[in-house]
Formats: C-alpha cells, sequence, structure tokens
C-alpha cells in the first residue's frame, strides 16, 4: 500500500506543471469567441473554457507542490503517460458538456478523439456550432499531434525525469535524434510544426480559404488529426464552389503528407540534405505505397466508369476528368494513410469501389513513419515484417545453423525491435477483432461497417463505413471501446495494458 501511494504521488507531483500548461491552453478559444462576439449572446460559452481552466490551474498548483520531485523510473513515467492522456481528455471534455450541452460520454470521446489525433467525431451541425468550440477541437488536434506531454513539457519550467516521459510517449523504435540533448531535440521538432503550421495558414488563406478556416486545417492537417469546421470536410468548399478549392486540396495534400512524414526527415531537409526524403527504406516504402495505392484506386475507378473513346484521350474534358478523379484518389490515399481523414469523397458511398474500401482499411493499419504526427503501426514496421518474412524465406534455403539476421538500411535490427514490432501487430490484430464484433453485437451494422469503426479508432484515422449521423447513437458500450482504441493506437497499446496491470502500481 505505501509503495502505491509513493507512485501516486511521484505521478500527481509531475501532473502539476502540465496541468497548469493545460489550464493556460484551455483559454486560447476564448480569443476566437471574443472575436466572433460569442460571449455577447451568453456566458455559457465563455464558462465552458473558464471552469475547466481554472479547475486545472487550482489542482496544478496543488499538485506541484506535493512530495515526490524525483525522477520518475521507467514504469512510474509509462503511467503518467497514460493517465495523463486520459486526464486531459476528461478535462477536455468539459468544454462540450457545456458549450453545446453534450452528454459527457460524447465530449469525453470528442476530446480523447481529438488528442489522439483520430479525428472521428461524435458531433453533426459543425456548420452552426460556435467558434470557440471548433477552434478547441482543432487546438486539441495539434497539441495531440506531436504529443500532450511532449507539448506541454516544452512550454512548462524545467521538468525532471523529462527523458523519461518523453520516452513513455514517444513511438516505441529506436531513432536518431537531429542534436544531442532531449530538451534541444523537442524545442526543433516544436519550431518546425509551428513553422509548418504557418506555411499552411498561409497558403490556405492566399488561396481565398477564410483565416479561422485556414487556422483550424492547418491545426488538423498537420497533426493528422482531421477535424474540419464543416461536416462535409474539405468536401464543402467543392459544394459551395469555391474558386480554388482544388489548389486547396493540393496544398492540403501537401499539409497532411508534411504530418505524415518523420520530422527528423523535415530536420535533415531543412538543414540542406534534400536526399533525405528517398534516402531510406521507409521512406522509399511509403512513397511507394502513396504510388501504388493511388494507382489501384485510379484503375478500379476507370474500369468502373464508362470508359471513353479513344479520339477522346487528348480532349480537354477527359483530361479534366482524369485530373479530378487522379486528385480525388491521392487526396484521399494521403488522408487514409497519414491517418488525417480529410475528405473530398466520403469514402463510403459509391464513387469507391469495393476494392478501394479494402484499401482504406490496409491504410488504416499501416499508417504514417516513424516519428511523425500519423497513427497506425508505421510504415517502418511493415519494413521490418516485410525483411523478417524474406529472411524466413532465404533460411529455407540455408543450412539451420546459418547465421541470419534482419538488415534495414545496412543496419542488424534488434531482436528486442523485431519481437516489439510482431507482438504489437498480433495486439492489433485482436484489438480490431474485439472491436468489430462488439460494433456487430451492439448495433445493427455489419461487415465492412462494423469493423472498419475499430479500424479507424485504433489507427488514429476518423473515417469509416459508419455514417457520420449513426456514430453519436452508437451504443455506449462501443463508444467506449473506440476511445480506448484511439488511446491505444496513439499510445501503441502496451503503455494502456500497464495502466491495468495490479504489480506496475507495487
Amino acid at each position: 500500500m505505501r509503495r502505491v501511494a509513493k507512485n501516486l504521488l511521484v505521478i500527481l507531483h509531475f501532473f502539476g506543471p502540465m496541468l497548469i500548461a493545460f489550464g493556460c491552453c484551455l483559454l486560447v478559444p476564448l480569443l476566437a469567441g471574443h472575436f466572433y462576439g460569442e460571449f455577447q449572446q451568453g456566458y455559457r460559452t465563455c464558462l465552458a473554457f473558464l471552469a475547466p481552466a481554472g479547475l486545472c490551474l487550482v489542482l496544478g498548483v496543488i499538485f506541484k507542490k506535493l512530495p515526490g520531485a524525483r525522477d520518475p523510473n521507467v514504469i512510474q513515467a509509462t503511467l503518467i503517460c497514460s493517465l495523463g492522456w486520459l486526464v486531459f481528455s476528461a478535462i477536455g471534455a468539459i468544454p462540450f458538456v457545456i458549450g453545446i450541452h453534450s452528454s459527457y460520454l460524447d465530449g469525453f470521446f470528442e476530446a480523447m478523439s481529438g488528442f489522439t489525433t483520430t479525428g472521428m467525431t461524435m458531433y453533426t451541425g459543425l456548420d452552426h456550432m460556435p467558434k470557440s468550440i471548433l477552434f478547441w477541437r482543432a487546438l486539441t488536434q495539434w497539441v495531440g499531434g506531436l504529443g500532450i506531454l511532449t507539448m506541454f513539457l516544452a512550454v512548462s519550467t524545467r521538468v525532471e525525469g523529462t527523458h523519461q516521459l518523453f520516452g513513455a510517449e514517444g513511438h516505441k523504435i529506436e531513432v536518431d535524434r537531429p542534436v544531442p540533448g532531449l530538451t534541444n531535440t523537442i524545442r526543433i521538432f516544436l519550431g518546425i510544426y509551428a513553422l509548418f503550421t504557418g506555411v499552411i495558414i498561409l497558403g490556405l488563406y492566399v488561396l481565398g480559404m477564410p483565416f479561422f478556416d485556414s487556422v483550424c486545417h492547418s491545426f488538423a492537417a498537420l497533426a493528422t488529426g482531421g477535424f474540419s469546421p464543416y461536416d462535409a470536410s474539405i468536401e464543402y468548399y467543392r459544394n459551395s464552389r469555391h474558386p480554388n478549392y482544388i489548389w486547396l486540396e493540393y496544398v492540403l495534400i501537401a499539409g497532411m503528407l508534411m504530418g505524415g512524414i518523420n520530422f527528423l526527415v523535415h530536420f535533415r531537409v531543412l538543414t540542406r540534405h534534400p536526399k533525405a526524403l528517398i534516402d531510406n527504406s521507409e521512406m522509399r516504402y511509403w512513397w511507394g505505397l502513396i504510388g501504388i495505392f493511388t494507382a489501384l484506386i485510379m484503375i478500379e475507378r476507370f474500369m468502373r466508369i464508362a470508359p471513353f473513346p479513344i479520339a477522346d484521350l487528348s480532349s480537354v474534358g477527359f483530361l479534366q476528368r482524369f485530373e479530378d478523379d487522379f486528385r480525388t484518389a491521392l487526396f484521399q490515399v494521403v488522408s487514409i494513410i497519414t491517418t488525417t481523414g480529410f475528405g473530398t469523397r466520403d469514402i463510403a458511398t459509391s464513387y469507391f469501389g469495393e476494392g478501394a474500401r479494402q484499401l482504406f482499411l490496409v491504410m488504416m493499419v499501416i499508417g504514417g513513419c516513424v516519428g511523425s504526427t500519423g497513427g497506425g503501426i508505421k510504415v517502418l514496421r511493415v519494413v521490418i515484417l516485410n525483411k523478417l518474412f524474406q529472411r524466413e524465406v532465404y533460411r529455407l534455403r540455408v543450412p539451420a545453423n546459418a547465421i541470419t539476421t534482419v538488415i534495414v538500411d545496412g543496419k542488424a535490427i534488434d531482436l528486442n525491435e523485431i519481437q516489439r514490432a510482431a507482438s504489437l501487430f498480433f495486439a492489433w490484430v485482436v484489438l480490431l477483432v474485439f472491436g468489430g464484433m462488439v460494433t456487430e453485437f451492439l448495433s445493427e451494422h455489419s461487415g465492412y461497417a462494423a469493423y472498419s469503426g475499430m479500424f479507424s479508432a485504433l489507427g488514429n484515422v476518423g473515417p469509416c463505413y459508419i455514417p457520420l449521423e449513426d456514430l453519436g447513437r452508437l451504443h455506449p458500450i462501443i463508444k467506449l471501446v473506440y476511445i480506448l482504441g484511439m488511446l491505444a493506437g496513439r499510445l501503441e497499446i502496451l503503455p494502456l495494458v500497464l495502466l491495468f496491470s495490479r504489480k506496475a502500481w507495487r
């Protein structure tokens, strides 16, 4: 019992400065509310953010003064990480409850979806929702893109044990750092994150997107989150006949790619090493997968529509239609494989064939690159598992005592990393089956729809084959399963499992 109390004191102490930072974060949407005159319509919108902000600041000051100021061990850091995402999502739900009269479960779902950059939403009628609430949705994704703890550690005063906390939240694959020192690494990544955010905002705004929309979509694109201020997502601009909707889509494709690529690669490119975009196996697989998936969807699309006469292949109409189909396919492939979830076409509509729907599920599992803001099992793990399979085939042709190793980019992959990749993939399969079965048992959805919900939640993607208007009406147990799926996908399962381990608290 003393050990549990001791661990709890250490955990609460480290929550102190992060709760203070989170409280300040909750005050930012008030700027949007003030600018759009929402406070003149009543106090509710203002209270929606002041109440949780005050709670965070009070608890943060109290927890910061508790004893236990020492470096956490690996287990304590992992518990802090897992609890942090749950606590911040629990508090982040309050603005939805007060501001738009949401149920707490739906608010908690929305906050978890935002912080894990999943983008699955419980709400419709976004076009008429208060701007402060819409901005809060976008901000949760931007903060969650690099990781809640990482973001708050970067803006908090010096916190002992930063290395352990960052390691617990970061993706569990050993990667290089741009410079020595974790604090400097966090600052560099945060600087790149802010720079790219500004570039995307500028690009969208110059093309005629309203400034508020530019900020929200920029936050969601780079964080690979997918929350949009409109129910129709990016298709809103096509439907409203925006004069530059085509170029807006291309800018967002670039923004999503920025989020899905390893930030170490971005650092190398910005320091005059452009070959970093193709000089390692993960990046070559990444570009190859995007190209293959886009080509396959395009091929299926043209096989399903009436073929054009050969004489029309050079006509303006054909070229325009080809570009439109290519852009739509590319946008949706990039959106799904980066786990952003924006849409210029609903993936559940007849525009996409059965083959495309299956490919989208595969993309949800793969996800983005290591060290990116994307979800999924990560492209590097796909590389490792592929190399492992090739090694097993090779071992059938050589003597049993031959020494074989898994080599990626000229380096031998540690056995622990191989085992971690295999165990994570196995856990993914188990959770996907579990979530799909729960959805089938407790809803009227079956087949693609039932399983796509858990694919989307666990992959931190957002879109699925369950209609948007039906998501809010799902059984509460299904919503809880998806919440755990979103968190498991973001933390890569193991930290969440440790949270429920009795021995971890002793």
